[in-house]
């Protein structure tokens, strides 16, 4: 699809979704309330030690999300991230969780803020529907995903003498997820390793996953803003070879420079995508890329923005022709949210998976196979909650009656 098509198609389809209609919202139940809110956080493990990054130390082997569980005088339930305050949770007792929900507008309305997918799980399991389904979209379907979890393991100390080969045992164990793409964290020299070392290492285990890995197998490197214009531009030069599928904040982000590295690698007739914008903390700083057309994939985290921001988001970059792939570092339960974006932004590029999982929430009809998240009928995001381990494993941070 042309670059032209591509923005009308996707336009259309995202107007189509802010004007269509729910009839069955009108006739939505008016005696449920809200009566209890449980706020907890879920610890999950990786499969792995993650390494450090350009900027940050050990990221470890495992992540928090933080949960609040929304329990109603009907029986149902709903649950997801939710970073709001407690007296802002507090607000919801009582009230009728269609109260909030803005059919028209795809968003729940409320003391939340971008905090919502409790609500928006509630009202779908409510309705027996999919979050997808409530936001107008299709399936079940399919979703194309990537690891995100190739940082520097070469600098942890146990694999320091045979780095070459963890690095390959890293990719089969993403392989063996399903995986096949994998974003590649770059930029050692801008704090752990002397300025060159750190270049040549970063193209060194580029080449090996390369190798590795195989031509059929995507990659994307991201430098958390560990190089600069000039360093970025000799990076994609030394690995021209290499077809890099994206390159994510290669330096912070400006304009001017996304512009001319995008021409650089235009004027080689590269393919490769600039992505930008994870550590954005409003939407509106990502207008004067978009009117330069300066990105081509926006990454407004999932948890910070939620569902709602994510598709302000996706809808600003549709009219410029770009794309979004929200990050979503050290969150299971943001995956599981982005999964039901990815069936219906069209738009959305890949969602990122940091390889975590959980005793305590299961996903029902969710898996990954030769890169694609597959997406079930399953109601609200598909996720259920293990009660007996819940029981025994979380120490509520709140429970609101």
């Amino acid at each position: 699809m042309n670059r032209r098509n591509f923005l009308t198609a996707s336009s259309a389809a995202l107007t189509t979704l802010s004007s269509a209609g729910w009839s069955w919202a009108k006739d939505s139940p008016k005696d449920i309330r809200i009566t209890r809110a449980i706020g907890f956080d879920l610890v999950s493990k990786r499969c792995k030690m993650a390494g450090k990054n350009s900027r940050l130390d050990v990221h470890g082997e495992q992540a928090t999300d933080r949960m609040v569980r929304l329990f109603t005088n009907t029986g149902q339930e709903g649950f997801g991230n939710c970073r709001a305050a407690q007296e802002a949770v507090a607000s919801l007792l009582g009230k009728n969780p269609f109260d909030f929900f803005q059919p028209q507008e795809k968003s729940m309305k409320g003391p939340l803020g971008s905090q919502t997918m409790a609500l928006w799980d509630l009202v779908g399991k409510i309705q027996k529907k999919p979050v997808f389904a409530l936001l107008g979209g299709k399936g079940p379907g399919r979703v194309p995903v990537y690891d995100g979890s190739i940082y520097f393991a070469d600098l942890l100390p146990q694999y320091a003498d045979r780095w070459e080969a963890r690095f390959a045992e890293e990719i089969e164990l993403g392989l063996k997820r399903g995986h096949r793409a994998f974003k590649i964290k770059i930029g050692r020299g801008a704090k752990w390793m002397p300025l060159e070392e750190g270049f040549e290492r970063d193209k060194a285990v580029v080449r090996l996953i390369h190798r590795h890995a195989g031509p059929d197998i995507l990659l994307g490197v991201d430098a958390n803003n560990g190089y600069d214009l000039a360093r970025s531009k000799r990076f994609v030069s030394d690995l021209g070879d290499i077809p890099l599928a994206w390159l994510e904040e290669l330096f912070p982000e400006q304009v001017d420079q996304c512009l001319e590295l995008k021409a650089f690698i235009a004027e080689h007739h590269w393919k490769s995508l600039l992505a930008d914008g994870e550590t954005e903390s409003s939407l509106d700083a990502f207008r004067p890329f978009l009117a330069a057309k300066a990105i081509d994939i926006y990454q407004g985290d999932m948890n910070r923005f939620g569902l709602e921001g994510i598709l302000s988001e996706a809808a600003m970059a549709a009219q410029a022709g770009a794309l979004v792939a929200p990050h979503n570092w050290g969150s299971l339960i943001g995956f599981y949210e982005m999964l039901h974006l990815g069936l219906v932004l069209p738009n959305f590029y890949r969602a990122e998976n940091d390889p975590l999982d959980s005793e305590i929430v299961e996903a029902e009809g969710i898996s990954i196979r030769n890169g694609l998240a597959e997406v079930s009928n399953a109601p609200g995001f598909g996720l259920k909650i293990n009660e007996q381990k819940f029981a025994t494993m979380i120490k509520p941070r709140f429970d609101l009656k």
